[in-house]
C-alpha cells in the first residue's frame, strides 16, 4: 500500500472534523438555535462531542509521537499545551454563553481531579493488576508529582473558602494574579525535575536508553527519532487537528447550556462533560499501559497530566477572566469540598508504596462512583 494511501486511511477524520467546522462556520446560528427542538439539540450536542474528542485524541497521538521524537522537555511541552489549549478554549465557551455561571472553571478543574485521580488511576491499578496481580512504579516520582499537586489544589480549590479580602469563595485581584504565578512556576520548577537531574525519578530502573541513562516511562531518549514519518509531519497533522478542534471546543459552549437548561441538571455537569473530552484520551494510554504491565508510563500519563490542568489551566483562565471582566468562583463548596480532600488523602496512600493491587483501584472507582452520584444527588 502506497504512503498516500496509508495516510488518507489514518487520517481520514481529519476529513470530517474539518468540514465540521465549516459547517458550523456557516450555519452554526442556526444548528445552535435555542429555538430548535430537543432532537435537533441533541443531535447537535453529539455531534460535536464525537468531532471535539476524536480530534482531541489525534492531536494527543500526534502529540506522543513528536515527544518521541523530539526529546525533553519540548516533547512534553507540546503534549501539554496542545491539550491546554482545547481545555482552555472549551472552558472560555462555556464562560462567554453562561455569564451567569462563575462556577464553570472551578466545576471543571475538580471535575478533572476526579476524573483523573480517581477514574483513570482506578480502572489503570484496577485492570492493571487484575491481569498482573501487582504492579511496581518509581516511588520517589510519584511522591514529587504528589508534593506539587496538593499544595497547588488546596491553594487554588480550597483557600478562596477562608480568605477574607473578598466576600465568598473568591480571590481578589492580586490573590488571583499569585495564584496564576505560583502555579506556572511550581509547574515550571517540576518540568526542569522531570526533564533534568531527576529524570530517573520518572522511570523504573530497566528503563534506560543504553548509556546508563534512566528514562521517563519508558520514552525515546533526547533527540531520539522512532522510525516511521517524520517529526515535521506529526508536527503539520498535530496543527491540523488543532485548528479545527479548538474551534469547534469553542462553538460547544452553547450547546452544553442548552442541554444543562432543558435537563435541569446541576450546573457542575458542564464541568464533568468538558473535563471527559480533555481526559479521555490520555485515560485511553493510561488503561492500555496499564493492561501491558507498563503502570509506570500510566502513572506518569495520568499523574502529569493532572498536574498540567492545575498549574498551566487555572492561569490561562485567570486570564481570560480578567479579560472578559467575569467573576469567578474558585473555593469548593459542600460535598466537593468533603471529596477533594478525600481524594487528595486515599491518593497519597496508594501512591507510598511503588506497588499497586486490585484493592487500591477499585477503592478509587468507588470514590469516582460517589463523585457523579454527589453530582445530582449533593
Amino acid at each position: 500500500m502506497s504512503t498516500h494511501h496509508r495516510l488518507v486511511r489514518s487520517e481520514w477524520f481529519l476529513a470530517v472534523s474539518i468540514l465540521t467546522s465549516l459547517a458550523f462556520l456557516l450555519l452554526g446560528d442556526r444548528l445552535k438555535a435555542g429555538s430548535a427542538d430537543a432532537a435537533v439539540q441533541s443531535a447537535v450536542f453529539i455531534w460535536l462531542f464525537v468531532a471535539i474528542l476524536w480530534s482531541a485524541m489525534s492531536v494527543v497521538r500526534h502529540a506522543e509521537h513528536l515527544a518521541e521524537r523530539l526529546g525533553e522537555p519540548l516533547g512534553t511541552l507540546i503534549l501539554t499545551l496542545a491539550v491546554t489549549a482545547i481545555e482552555a478554549a472549551s472552558i472560555s465557551a462555556v464562560m462567554v454563553h453562561s455569564p451567569d455561571q462563575p462556577t464553570v472553571m472551578r466545576d471543571t478543574v475538580f471535575a478533572v481531579i476526579m476524573i483523573i485521580l480517581n477514574g483513570m488511576v482506578g480502572t489503570s491499578l484496577l485492570v492493571g493488576a487484575w491481569r498482573h496481580r501487582e504492579q511496581s512504579y518509581n516511588l520517589q516520582g510519584a511522591n514529587i508529582y504528589f508534593s506539587v499537586v496538593v499544595p497547588l489544589a488546596v491553594m487554588s480549590l480550597i483557600m478562596p473558602n477562608y480568605t477574607q479580602t473578598t466576600p465568598g469563595p473568591t480571590l481578589s485581584f492580586y490573590q488571583q494574579e499569585f495564584l496564576a504565578v505560583m502555579c506556572v512556576g511550581l509547574y515550571a520548577a517540576f518540568l526542569a525535575v522531570q526533564t533534568g537531574r531527576h529524570r530517573g525519578y520518572f522511570a523504573l530502573e530497566a528503563e534506560e536508553d543504553g548509556h546508563g541513562h534512566e528514562l521517563a516511562g519508558g520514552a525515546a531518549a533526547p533527540g531520539a527519532s522512532a522510525p516511521g514519518a517524520s517529526a515535521w509531519h506529526h508536527a503539520l497533522l498535530l496543527l491540523a487537528y488543532m485548528i479545527p478542534v479548538v474551534y469547534l471546543a469553542e462553538q460547544f459552549g452553547e450547546p452544553i447550556e442548552h442541554m444543562i437548561t432543558r435537563l435541569h441538571a446541576p450546573a457542575a455537569l458542564g464541568g464533568v462533560i468538558i473535563a471527559a473530552l480533555v481526559a479521555t484520551p490520555e485515560g485511553i494510554g493510561a488503561v492500555r499501559s496499564a493492561l501491558a504491565n507498563k503502570l509506570q508510563r500510566s502513572v506518569n500519563i495520568c499523574l502529569g497530566s493532572l498536574l498540567a490542568t492545575i498549574g498551566l489551566t487555572i492561569p490561562l483562565m485567570i486570564v481570560v477572566a480578567h479579560l472578559m471582566g467575569a467573576t469567578i468562583f474558585l473555593g469548593l463548596q459542600g460535598t466537593s469540598f468533603v471529596m477533594l480532600l478525600l481524594t487528595l488523602a486515599v491518593s497519597v496512600l496508594t501512591f507510598g508504596s511503588g506497588r499497586t493491587n486490585v484493592l487500591q483501584g477499585a477503592v478509587h472507582l468507588i470514590l469516582f462512583i460517589a463523585y457523579i452520584l454527589l453530582i445530582f444527588q449533593g
